[in-house]
């Protein structure tokens, strides 16, 4: 499982922990619930500020929404924490490029 899989079944997993619906949650995060549904059906993926949205919306700590189900802190290893760590970053460098690329500079 990669690391956008493991965000979507986290996503799901905790929705539904909470007994929330999609619509709920696009509510508490100011979008569509198309833009949720297209998350959890792999479609589109959000953007790492759109992922604090998601998990305030579901008041867990935005990493745990990367960390595999049958992890819990103290059992994951420091080269799997490292890889998360990794992607994270290029995700964000990723954000971060467009941004400036939006805005021209």
């Amino acid at each position: 499982m990669d690391l956008q899989d493991t965000f979507i079944s986290n996503l799901k997993r905790f929705r539904k922990e909470q007994n929330m619906t999609q619509e709920k949650l696009a509510e508490l995060c100011k979008t569509d619930t198309s833009y949720i549904g297209q998350i959890e059906t792999k479609k589109r993926f959000p953007s790492l500020s759109f992922v604090e949205r998601i998990a305030a919306s579901l008041k867990v700590e935005p990493y745990r929404l990367y960390m595999p189900q049958d992890s819990s802190n103290d059992s994951v290893s420091v080269e799997e924490l490292k890889l998360i760590e990794s992607e994270i970053l290029r995700a964000l460098k990723t954000d971060i490029k467009k941004i400036v690329k939006k805005h021209g500079l």
